[in-house]
């Protein structure tokens, strides 16, 4: 459960290193050859981060109810 967690934030680092890329490119939608218009690819990557980071909220929600992982913090006192 670990290397899934750490796997989950290097993914979702890189999509938010690969929206400044683009964003420091310019962005923006473009048109291409054909005259068709792409999507803005910045907002593709920064939807995937967004998409990403739910899915491993959901999946570590669902380890905790499952029982495959438990809580390490501080002792509640009584």
């Amino acid at each position: 459960m670990t290397y899934l967690v750490i796997v989950a934030f290097v993914a979702i680092l890189g999509s938010l290193a690969a929206a400044l890329v683009f964003m420091m490119r310019g962005g923006g939608a473009q048109d291409d050859d054909a005259g068709t218009h792409r999507k803005n690819p910045m907002a593709k990557a920064l939807a995937f981060r967004v998409g990403f980071s739910i899915l491993l909220f959901v999946v570590v929600l669902l380890s905790y109810w499952m029982g495959w992982i438990q809580p390490t913090g501080l002792p509640l006192r009584g």
